[in-house]
């Protein structure tokens, strides 16, 4: 892992088409920018295992598990 030392509105290149900005920094929280093409997914750390837990799942001819349903939107129709 390369570890680096940045400031506020200073930038860090992954080739030549993706650039990381350091926006904000706020105690121990940073915020960042990321400018890369739009063929090239980004994500945060827990989408990208919940993205890949769905896959896996699809692989296997599971259902995809659901936490949570908003029930305010679903309409019934009895036949």
């Amino acid at each position: 892992m390369l570890v680096l030392s940045r400031y506020k509105d200073q930038s860090i290149y992954i080739g030549d088409d993706i650039i990381i900005t350091i926006v904000d920094v706020r105690g121990d929280r940073i915020r960042i920018g990321i400018d890369a093409p739009a063929d090239i997914p980004v994500h945060r750390q827990e989408i990208y295992e919940a993205i890949h837990r769905g896959r896996k799942a699809e692989k296997k001819g599971e259902p995809e598990k659901v936490d949570q349903v908003d029930m305010s939107s679903v309409e019934l129709t009895l036949k």
